[in-house]
């Protein structure tokens, strides 16, 4: 099963792009749930969601669909004092819900392959044990059979992604670990990736059809793979991300 959508639905650069421009905030979600099914969320990194925000987006989309989170920054960018009670007790009831796709642990690119490093993705699967959790590597080390080996030995997945190769980044290899498999489209903005003022610069980018068709085999072969394969685009400045789903739907002749 494939799932798609894009990382993030709030953004007011969508409003008028993806948005009617008199549509309110709160209604947001559910006219995103009307044509997608699951959605990447990045609050929970910052924050730990209020029970309240939780219950409204389980109550605000339909049964089937699926949230991916964003583990807390203590457990991926910080970690000397990772909060995994904090972070599990937030997001227990949308795990409870059945609308719990994936935590995605997005480690920064300094985070490299060493004997520490190692250890602590032990820590976190343990820690989280029970949940889907998907590992997200910035820098190119990482990129060795031993360690697809470990994911799979921590039931962990490795998140595939296609980025500006740029030296030390991430190659577009699709491999599928652990509970499923999982895709980030983040663009290919060379330019702007490393040198920007706002963070939205990065993601501002426009797929060609061409560029999404390279990808069609990889996702079809993780699918044959993983009984999940989530598939998301973060390219989201003025709803490119929108534009690269609808394009891969078309090119997948997918329909959920």
């Amino acid at each position: 099963m494939i799932r798609l959508g894009t990382s993030g639905f709030s953004y007011d650069d969508w409003i008028g792009e993806v948005y009617p421009e008199d549509l309110p905030k709160w209604e947001w979600l559910p006219y995103y749930a009307r044509s997608f099914k699951t959605v990447e969320l990045n609050v929970t990194y910052y924050r730990f969601p209020e029970a309240r925000y939780v219950r409204g987006w389980i109550d605000r989309t339909p049964e089937d669909f699926l949230f991916s989170v964003k583990a807390h920054q203590s457990l991926t960018h910080e970690r000397k004092t990772p909060d995994f009670h904090g972070f599990r007790d937030s997001i227990d009831e949308l795990f409870t819900s059945g609308k719990l796709g994936c935590i995605l642990a997005q480690f920064p690119h300094s985070f490299h392959s060493t004997s520490e490093n190692l250890a602590y993705l032990a820590e976190l699967a343990k820690n989280l044990e029970g949940y889907p959790v998907v590992v997200e590597f910035r820098a190119k080390d990482w990129v060795k059979e031993e360690i697809f080996q470990l994911l799979n030995d921590l039931n962990l997945g490795y998140c595939c992604v296609d980025e500006p190769q740029l030296p030390g980044l991430m190659p577009p290899v699709a491999v599928a670990t652990g509970p499923l498999a999982y895709v980030r489209f983040h663009g290919r903005n060379e330019e702007k990736w490393w040198q920007h003022e706002f963070a939205w610069e990065r993601y501002d980018y426009t797929y060609s059809t061409d560029e999404l068709n390279e990808w069609i085999p990889k996702i079809q072969d993780l699918n044959d793979q993983a009984p999940l394969t989530l598939v998301y685009a973060n390219n989201h400045y003025k709803g490119q991300s929108v534009d690269t789903i609808n394009k891969l739907k078309q090119l997948l002749a997918w329909e959920e």
